[in-house]
């Protein structure tokens, strides 16, 4: 796979993420929700200050850990995506690579930058975001919350009043609000898993010596 392609692919992600961040930002109040499709997908904007599922910790020096941490990722992942490519791995597993290593960078860019360029959006004043010239937004460089949007609520129910400890309590699937990149980087990962033998298997297959017809005379 050429380097080329790659870079597109990873273009074109960051693209579509920062393109759908901005509208949500531009036109969303924090906490407005629209449905899409039915009620199974809605656009529901929600900022994340922390990890994964909204996870945080430390505070505002955790968070600055935090960026940091995806900031040396993502100039790690740079190198290693490039040694892939000229190593001539599995198209399949430097796709894979490319997807993670893209939505590292969409949502590294929202932390870096966003709380520079945005002024805040609070979800009692129901007010939508503008951007601002850049330093005067809503926090300091590092310090910006990640734009999560996209909602898949497929069951939206109650569990059955015997049902043991949740009996009479919500439940919901698909729960968790993510964006085009936090999506990028689960199906890179899911189809690394599913798929890492033959990816591995063949890159192995490659590199064994076909015998020469002298060693299969000897046989």
């Amino acid at each position: 796979m050429k380097a080329k392609q790659v870079i597109i692919l990873i273009a074109a992600i960051i693209l579509a993420d920062q393109a759908l961040k901005f509208y949500i930002k531009l036109n969303y109040y924090s906490g407005e929700e629209h449905h899409v499709i039915g009620s199974w997908f809605r656009l529901h904007f929600v900022e994340n200050e922390g990890m994964a599922w909204g996870w945080k910790f430390g505070g505002g020096f955790g968070k600055i850990v935090l960026t940091l941490f995806r900031l040396v990722a993502v100039i790690w992942g740079t190198f290693l995506l490039r040694d892939f490519i000229r190593k001539q791995y599995h198209p399949g597993f430097i796709i894979c690579a490319a997807l993670i290593y893209a939505g590292a960078l969409g949502n590294l860019i929202d932390s870096m930058f966003y709380g520079l360029i945005f002024d805040n959006s609070d979800v009692f004043a129901q007010n939508v975001s503008k951007l601002v010239p850049f330093g005067a937004g809503y926090a300091h460089f590092l310090h910006g919350r990640v734009v999560d949007m996209l909602y898949f609520p497929l069951v939206d129910t109650y569990y059955p009043k015997w049902f043991p400890v949740w009996g009479g309590e919500r439940f919901e699937f698909f729960e968790p609000v993510f964006n085009i990149a936090d999506a990028s980087i689960s199906v890179g990962v899911i189809i690394l898993l599913l798929f890492q033998n033959k990816f591995f298997g063949k890159k192995q297959h490659d590199t064994q010596k076909e015998p020469t017809a002298e060693e299969v005379k000897i046989s």
